[in-house]
């Protein structure tokens, strides 16, 4: 069979060369011609032909409904993230920084999952077989039965996809491979969409559960088209210093569970290992309360997590700095003049410094209440209460707006043996929680009041 023509189309007007220029000869926009495959006459030489099923328009309410049988990795963190566990015929992205450990989880998902008696596959397109032997091994998995295949061509993945029909295969990674019926390198944006996209196909129409690495580009994003992430069913990103233990795997998409839900791992000797109790890590470390230091109850995903905000202020210059780590500066600007106007704490002749303990990143508004008393906190160099949360929206006017699920928010912190609670009005419960002092507020001056009084 004849391979399908090589043409270059525009990205701003749609035109079509059958050569690449650096000029599109149509609109004249520079640098605007990718790479495609022109589409066959003949439906026998159709590559998309064998997918196209006759269909009937259906209404809504007459189409069976059924859950998606879902298979667990072994690994409780991952599963979470994944809306729990693999599905057939799904297509899973996942990026994250080199050597914060993709490789590592998605090996120790496939051994559990071979242990468990499903058919695995592992294609690595980065390194040879011996190579991922020996991350095996340095890894304990002894005896490890997962099929490994060092392929970069798609022609052939696909048919040992064909041929072996895993439950699910690792594609590691995507920018690797390449197909013959384009000839650009691996990696150029008409290979990754072209190869990502037949990839696709493939687990629609046989389902087996096809994962892709992604890599990501000096932004952290995924490098390559954004219409990659289209294509797939779930989007995870792996976040976390690779000089530290800890690693979060956030799910950015998912069209199998709940978006921006989360899992901690800590990076031992043997691989990746899931935390059970993920609060311990964002939590204070000290004896006891230092200014400066405020408790909050974040929301990932369907868990909560008690973070450690802390607020450093210090006399700056004529020109006071404004930094923030793992929250927004503009926020974090806008909360400043709130708390002058509104609460009577002046910082414009300070530098103020803000961090989320741990590398987590907090982008919810909850967050505000926490960040204002910490400041409030270090500028007057008097500690919180022991024991003390605080959570909640802060508007311009200093009204304090509920968080969303506030009451499991207060039930995660009287587990982990919190005593003192200042929450927005709305997000009081009606029945009391045992072991926390709850106390309701509706402004910023009145969280004030509240704190000067436990003081």
């Amino acid at each position: 069979m004849a391979k399908d023509k090589t043409i270059y189309t525009c990205t701003e007007c749609g035109g079509i060369s059958p050569k690449w220029l650096g000029k599109c000869p149509h609109c004249n926009a520079w640098n605007t011609l990718l790479e495609s495959l022109a589409e066959s006459a003949s439906p026998v030489k159709n590559r998309f032909a064998s997918l196209a099923k006759a269909s009937e328009v259906t209404v809504l309410s007459d189409i069976e409904a059924t859950d998606m049988a879902r298979t667990p990795t072994g690994h409780e963190e991952l599963d979470r993230v994944l809306g729990g566990g693999i599905v057939e015929g799904g297509v899973v992205l996942i990026g994250g920084d080199p050597g914060i450990g993709k490789s590592t989880l998605l090996l120790q998902a496939l051994d559990s999952l071979q242990r468990a008696g499903q058919d695995t596959l592992y294609v690595t397109g980065e390194e040879s077989g011996a190579q991922v032997a020996l991350r095996s091994r340095r890894l304990g998995l002894e005896g490890s039965q997962v099929k490994v295949l060092a392929e970069i061509q798609l022609e052939k993945i696909l048919a040992t996809l064909d041929l072996t029909r895993p439950a699910i295969a690792v594609i590691d990674s995507i920018q690797t491979v390449y197909s013959d019926q384009l000839t650009s390198a691996p990696g150029s944006v008409a290979q990754v969409r072209e190869c990502a996209a037949h990839l696709t196909r493939a687990a629609k129409a046989s389902g087996v559960c096809i994962v892709l690495v992604g890599h990501v580009t000096k932004e952290g994003a995924l490098a390559g088209p954004r219409v990659l992430e289209h294509m797939v069913d779930t989007v995870l990103y792996f976040e976390g210093d690779t000089h530290s233990s800890f690693r979060l795997v956030r799910a950015i998409k998912n069209r199998f569970g709940a978006v921006n839900e989360i899992g901690v791992f800590a990076m031992t000797e043997k691989g990746l290992k899931g935390v059970s109790n993920p609060s311990a890590i964002f939590l204070s470390q000290h004896s006891e309360p230092v200014p400066g230091s405020c408790v909050m109850v974040t929301l990932e995903g369907t868990r909560p997590l008690l973070v450690e905000i802390q607020a450093l202020v210090d006399s700056g210059g004529p020109s006071p700095r404004r930094l923030s780590v793992g929250l927004d500066r503009d926020r974090l600007a806008m909360l400043l003049a709130v708390l002058h106007r509104h609460a009577g704490v002046a910082c414009m002749d300070q530098d103020v410094f803000v961090n989320a303990v741990g590398g987590v990143r907090i982008s919810e508004p909850a967050a505000d209440l926490a960040v204002m008393l910490a400041i409030t906190s270090s500028l007057r160099g008097r500690a919180l209460p022991k024991g003390f949360i605080a959570f909640g929206e802060v508007g311009l006017a200093g009204e304090v707006r509920p968080a969303p699920r506030g009451q499991e928010r207060l039930r995660e912190a009287a587990k982990l043996g919190f005593s003192v609670a200042v929450v927005p009005k709305a997000n009081a419960p009606k029945k009391p929680i045992e072991g926390l002092s709850i106390h309701p507020v509706e402004r910023i001056e009145q969280a004030m009041e509240v704190v000067r009084s436990l003081a």
